[in-house]
């Protein structure tokens, strides 16, 4: 397989937990990039294979083989019930709760999830936002059409009194460390996911949606490892199906930049603009294809790289981009690699002795690294290299 997550060949005669019950295995195409505003158009497929899901009456289904890209060759082969009902529900019958609902994808996840008529849960801190700014009035009206709960992810009793107080059907999680610092990552990409997780699955949710990011394909960073290790415990639960979307580059890495190319400042890009490519998706298309998987069967125990149409741009070719829509002259602003390593190296010393002062910025340098050298897509683990046809 070319792609962050290998799918594998299961054997059709394999049992289910049960020891009794054998299931099929097809082909299924699987949507790759190219998801347009309304989340159905796509640039290419996959191909994937999936158990066959015969629908509500199923007393059990074998899931899917997927082999994470952090996994080296070791195969997972989970068992599964279906809970397949709700996917044939009218969406108005179908709770969904969705988790990081304030955060910038997050807010768009639940705004297309309340438009498409779910019955949707919104579970949020009191005081959210970036540093807390929004306050409750704040978070309901940007939320309009959700019932916004109060409590914390941190706290599974709170998520069980609070997000559970009815039946879930579907979970979606976009919760994201703000900052990408070492304990943040794991304190919110793992944990309070993990929390989650836990108590919807002792609540009997049936499906869950989780936000990650492409860029842990290649896992370098705190944050990414983070990720797959959620990622993977996800794929091992056995009683509840999953749905991981892993995004490439969010048109918002430009807008700092659109203003000062109006402004007739330079673009600044590391190197010569070409080390790395992405392909950016837009908040509303990337929304629309993770409200898909709410009801998709084809979009069940499934790994979704995802990515905006059209080909993959550098840095530079962005860049000529806005100065063409601008019609400012080109302007280019080349930062040395060399520069950032030696930033990193430094805070990485005085980490060595005053690590809490000098960790998570060595960190967040590094992260910044990662961006300027390493492309936002699919990865090909055996090839070692990005496919920008992906």
């Amino acid at each position: 397989s070319t792609h962050a997550s290998k799918i594998a060949t299961m054997n059709s005669t394999m049992l289910a937990r049960s020891g009794t019950a054998a299931t099929s295995v097809h082909r299924h195409q699987v949507p790759v990039f190219g998801v347009l505003a309304n989340g159905r158009s796509v640039r290419s497929t996959r191909t994937a294979y999936r158990p066959d899901v015969p629908g509500a009456s199923a007393q059990r289904i074998v899931r899917s083989v997927v082999q994470p890209a952090s996994s080296r060759g070791k195969l997972q082969c989970v068992a599964a019930a279906p809970k397949d009902d709700f996917r044939s529900k009218d969406p108005k019958d179908v709770r969904v709760l969705v988790v990081g609902c304030t955060g910038y994808i997050g807010k768009f996840v639940t705004r297309e999830l309340v438009k498409r008529g779910y019955n949707v849960v919104a579970f949020t801190r009191e005081n959210a936002g970036i540093k807390g700014k929004l306050g409750k009035d704040d978070i309901k009206k940007e939320l309009s059409g959700a019932e916004v709960r109060f409590g914390s992810v941190l706290d599974k009793q709170s998520i069980r009194a609070v997000a559970f107080k009815e039946k879930v059907d579907v979970v979606v999680s976009c919760l994201a460390s703000r900052t990408g610092g070492k304990k943040d990552s794991w304190l919110i990409d793992y944990t309070a996911t993990k929390n989650c997780l836990d108590v919807g699955r002792e609540q009997g949710a049936a499906h869950f949606v989780l936000l990650s990011a492409i860029c842990v394909q290649k896992p370098l960073l705190e944050f990414q490892r983070a990720k797959l290790k959620f990622e993977e415990e996800l794929q091992a639960a056995g009683d509840i199906t999953y749905s991981i979307v892993r995004p490439t580059a969010f048109f918002k890495s430009l807008a700092g930049q659109i203003e000062l190319v109006k402004q007739g400042k330079p673009y600044v890009m590391f190197g010569d603009g070409t080390l790395a490519a992405c392909k950016p998706i837009s908040e509303a298309d990337l929304a629309a294809f993770i409200a898909d998987c709410v009801q998709s069967r084809d979009k069940v125990n499934q790994m979704l790289p995802i990515g905006g149409p059209g080909e993959a741009l550098t840095a530079r070719q962005q860049a000529e981009m806005l100065f063409r829509l601008t019609g400012q002259k080109e302007n280019f602003f080349p930062v040395p690699v060399a520069l950032m390593d030696g930033i990193i190296g430094m805070l990485d010393f005085f980490a060595k002795f005053f690590p809490a002062q000098f960790e998570d910025a060595a960190e967040f340098g590094r992260i910044g690294k990662y961006y300027a050298v390493e492309s936002m897509l699919v990865w090909d683990e055996k090839a070692q290299k990005y496919l920008p046809d992906a």
